[in-house]
């Protein structure tokens, strides 16, 4: 039961205690029958029914949209009390969706709750809420390095009192679901302004005359249906002056806070991922002989757990930092360990996977175990959000500037050891 009037980390407590309980006894159990019901669909491009009723389930016990806050029709959590909650959902590729978490719609959702018109969230962001409708978020560009956003080159001309779109856009998680009906797209509205000022965020109804999804992209030969990931061309499509986001050159600023939750999100989701593997890899080596015993008395299987045991309590305990460190002291106070953990989490989660698959053998790489499918998923992670290598010139860039901060006290220790003197 869910303690409404109890103090804010009872309610967390609680919450934590009930999407667990759903996630095994709901969730887990109904992922071959959403398996089952996708592959016997007309098209892959369908919503499983059983989707919708765990939807149904989870709304009713009040398991619905709790990323948000209180005055946003969520739960009102703390990204510290929210983190072990989406650790949870990490448990299954279905999950956040079952309870309205699911990316990139929790992105978009936090985007239209705090840059939106009263207009747009009444038009987007209520059906959202709801989980009535699907959206996208359409950033990256087939031509450019995207993981520098201003690199972007989807064209964003006012004329009159509409806004004139050209663009080309891929990667666009979620732009292959028929639910899907809004888009928010990035592109330069004054490419002569400062870098960090020519870009800025628009909405696009997906039924816009000009606007094309063009196909659907795989990963790792996976296709990710119904959600997937869509390229989508944007060709002199016209929208009204009132679809813009927030003002003409915040894009960037919009951008940046968009993506500071949702990494704490993916991170921890990876987590989940990594929990999951390591349950199913010791599970398996105790059940499965070779050369005379079990593979759990085999001394580099034991090696394999304890590492994978240690690495994701290590990579939990720094994302849990993370978090804190955003509630407490803001996106930008923490952008060094968000940096941190967008590079930790999903190499820990794809070490562990990969010890998993290994230790299943041939039944690891098929599609009877959700390992291949949890390991190519998380793959795009270290890619996602900004690749590792620009994360590590981030944290590599602050650790410099800290140590011109602490230059006086560490050259009085070189000085100190070059004459010899003892330090105590």
């Amino acid at each position: 039961m869910i303690c409404v009037n109890g103090s804010r980390e009872q309610r967390a407590k609680d919450l934590l205690d009930a999407v667990t309980r759903f996630v095994k006894e709901v969730v887990l159990p109904n992922e071959p029958v959403f398996e089952q019901q996708l592959r016997e669909a007309p098209s892959r491009w369908t919503i499983p029914p059983i989707l919708e009723e765990m939807k149904a389930a989870a709304r009713s016990e009040g398991l619905w949209n709790l990323f948000l806050p209180d005055e946003v029709r969520g739960a009102g959590l703390s990204n510290r009390e929210y983190a072990p909650i989406c650790e949870v959902m990490g448990w299954s590729p279905i999950a956040p969706e079952v309870f309205n978490c699911n990316a990139p719609d929790t992105g978009n959702m936090e985007l239209l709750a705090a840059f939106g018109s009263e207009a747009q969230q009444a038009t987007w962001l209520d059906p959202l809420l709801d989980g009535r409708i699907r959206s996208c978020f359409c950033m990256t560009e087939p031509d450019v390095a995207s993981s520098d956003a201003t690199n972007i080159r989807a064209s964003i001309r006012r004329e009159g009192d509409e806004y004139v779109i050209n663009a080309r856009k891929w990667w666009s998680t979620g732009g292959g679901d028929p639910r899907c009906r809004i888009a928010i797209l990035m592109g330069q509205t004054n490419p002569d302004a400062p870098r960090h000022e020519q870009q800025s965020m628009i909405l696009v109804p997906l039924d816009t005359p000009g606007v094309r999804v063009e196909r659907t992209l795989t990963v790792f030969g996976y296709d990710h249906a119904p959600h997937g990931h869509a390229e989508i061309s944007f060709t002199d499509v016209r929208v009204p002056v009132s679809n813009l986001i927030g003002a003409e050159g915040q894009g960037f600023a919009i951008a940046q806070a968009r993506l500071g939750p949702g990494r704490i999100h993916h991170c921890m989701r990876c987590i989940g991922a990594a929990e999951r593997a390591l349950a199913l890899m010791v599970e398996r080596v105790q059940e499965r002989v070779a050369f005379g015993r079990p593979l759990a008395d085999q001394g580099v299987i034991r090696q394999w757990i304890a590492k994978s045991r240690m690495e994701i309590e290590q990579a939990r305990l720094l994302t849990l930092e993370a978090a804190s460190r955003m509630d407490a002291l803001g996106n930008r106070a923490a952008r060094s360990y968000i940096a941190m953990i967008k590079v930790v989490a999903p190499n820990v989660a794809l070490q562990v996977l990969d010890r998993a698959i290994q230790a299943f053998g041939a039944a690891g790489v098929s599609g009877d175990f959700p390992l291949a499918a949890a390991w190519a998923n998380i793959r795009t992670l270290r890619l996602a959000d900004g690749p590792d290598e620009v994360h590590l010139e981030s944290i590599a860039r602050a650790e410099l500037k800290r140590a011109e901060r602490l230059n006086g006290p560490l050259q009085g220790l070189r000085s100190a050891r070059e004459a010899g003197i003892e330090m105590g």
